[in-house]
């Protein structure tokens, strides 16, 4: 149960004093005093004293809570309001917020507009919204289910406070801030201790959505259940039809595309390598790819590395060309590096089809490849491999799966030959690789929305992938702050805030899966559906 402050009235009596509060406090200190020294019973133990204590402690807190309200109203000056002639006093009302520490009761005028309508100017000066909720408990609820689902965010928020916002309270509060992250995101600047080199990495993921035929089910009437005897006789309806079966690699979690960026600089030390990250920022999106690697563009010339910049530009990317084709008209004057792990998954693959997996003539001979790559020969592996071609017969069933596969890794290295500068990039110690995107797509994405049963609706999935980022980041206690200030200037302004929102905002069009299919594990009819 929620605890609530000791002081009991309704709203037709007048508010408490400062002075009744106090002794309200002083009472409520003697009896912890006393409930602490009194002599126990032998049955008495610390557990159970612990958990009386917390519930009197919290009540406590509540009062004191309730003070400081009170002893803020009695001082609060109300006149600025009234000397223009636009307003006029209403009466004094009673309002509840709910804090980490229970339900708190206080006071305070209602103000009316001559024009029509009024507001609550206590409840402006000191920053309360019309949430029902303390800041506090907006920001841990919030930052929780940015960790954690919401019905988990609901339990463990209960198991340290003894009360909880409901799940649907904790959506509506993702959806309500999440609208004021991208604003957020736009005015992060400079660093003081940036490096000299910047490098970027981008990549996709796909989350599970929901087909319109689950939103139809799930937004319908309900039937009624039958009542069983117990969970063990119920008797529920098998679901009898001709479902086709999936064939090895199908996906089935209907993906809609995320774009995950990975910001970061390096800083070239005393030795003269190259070392970071440094002030690493992540940042996604359902959007169309342009749109978050715009973001880029214009994150990258807050850090100080406009377009013209002679400083050193370095993005990793996958195989994805319309990555390579949108970042190269951004950053003309970046160099850019194709993952080399996923080109040499892609040679095991080829070598799989000339020797058995496990075998050492199979290592000894991706060994062979990966060297050339390594030492700037990407162009002499390319002409390595269509003498490959040559040699294997074009109407043997044997070498059909070979041709196949040396054509596809020919067509695959061809037109991306300009990004495997790898013995060039390796000497200058940058990166070659996108494993820090790669990681991200896993924690960011894949642990949060990607598990088991989850089906998203990608306009709310977008709030809470964005409040992710920033908690990822390191950023929530600062985006919070930031947050509150604007709410607050917002409601000085005249406006009637509450941040909670129970229909989520628009996303632009779906974007473009342009992606390589060997790479992605993608069928044809999940890029449709994407």
């Amino acid at each position: 149960m929620m605890p609530k402050s000791e002081y009991k009235a309704s709203d037709q009596d007048p508010p408490p004093s400062v002075e009744q509060i106090k002794k309200t406090i002083l009472k409520t200190v003697e009896g912890l005093i006393i409930f602490c020294c009194n002599k126990r019973s032998k049955n008495d133990n610390f557990f159970n004293m612990e958990k009386e204590l917390s519930l009197r402690i919290s009540a406590l807190a509540c009062l004191f809570f309730q003070l400081f309200l009170t002893s803020f109203h009695e001082q609060f000056d109300y006149s600025k309001w009234i000397e223009d002639g636009s307003h006029y006093k209403g009466k004094i009302l009673a309002r509840t917020v709910k804090t980490v520490y229970g339900k708190v009761r206080y006071w305070r005028r209602y103000m009316i507009r001559k024009k029509g309508g009024g507001f609550y100017p206590f409840d402006v000066e000191i920053g309360l919204f019309r949430d029902g909720f303390s800041p506090w408990v907006m920001s841990l609820a919030t930052k929780l289910a940015t960790r954690m689902s919401f019905s988990a965010s609901v339990h463990l928020f209960k198991s340290f406070y003894g009360w909880s916002p409901s799940t649907e309270a904790i959506e509506a509060l993702v959806l309500g801030m999440g609208k004021y992250t991208p604003a957020y995101m736009d005015q992060i600047g400079s660093f003081e201790d940036d490096g000299e080199v910047l490098i970027i990495e981008v990549d996709g993921k796909a989350t599970p959505t929901a087909t319109e035929k689950e939103l139809e089910k799930r937004r319908g009437k309900r039937k009624g259940k039958k009542k069983s005897c117990c969970q063990r006789h119920r008797s529920p309806k098998r679901i009898r039809g001709k479902k086709k079966r999936r064939k090895k690699g199908d996906k089935s979690k209907n993906g809609r595309s995320i774009t995950l960026v990975a910001m970061y600089t390096l800083k070239i030390g005393k030795d003269g390598k190259l070392h970071g990250p440094i002030n690493k920022k992540i940042w996604g999106s359902y959007a169309p790819r342009k749109e978050i690697l715009q973001w880029a563009r214009n994150q990258a010339t807050s850090r100080g590395f406009p377009p013209d910049t002679d400083k050193r530009v370095h993005v990793a990317i996958d195989g994805e060309k319309c990555l390579y084709d949108g970042l190269s008209k951004l950053f003309p004057k970046a160099t850019f590096a194709l993952d080399i792990r996923h080109l040499e998954e892609k040679i095991w693959k080829v070598g799989r089809t000339f020797h058995k997996e496990g075998t050492k003539k199979l290592e000894e001979w991706v060994e062979n490849k990966r060297e050339l790559l390594y030492t700037g020969q990407a162009s002499e592996l390319i002409i390595e491999l269509k003498k490959m071609i040559l040699s294997l017969s074009s109407r043997a069933k044997r070498d059909k799966a070979k041709r196949g596969a040396l054509l596809g890794l020919i067509n695959y290295m061809e037109p991306r030959i300009q990004m495997m500068n790898y013995k060039k990039l390796i000497d200058e110690d940058l990166v070659i690789a996108s494993g820090i995107i790669e990681g991200a797509a896993r924690y960011v994405i894949g642990e949060r929305m990607d598990c088991g049963g989850m089906r998203w609706i990608p306009e709310r999935a977008e709030a809470l992938l964005h409040l992710r980022c920033i908690e990822l980041n390191g950023d929530w206690e600062h985006f919070f702050e930031w947050g509150y200030r604007h709410w607050m200037g917002k409601m000085k302004q005249g406006e009637k805030l509450i941040i909670r929102q129970e229909k989520p905002d628009e996303l632009c069009e779906i974007p473009l899966l342009c992606v390589d299919d060997s790479i992605t594990g993608y069928s044809e009819q999940e890029r449709d559906v994407a």
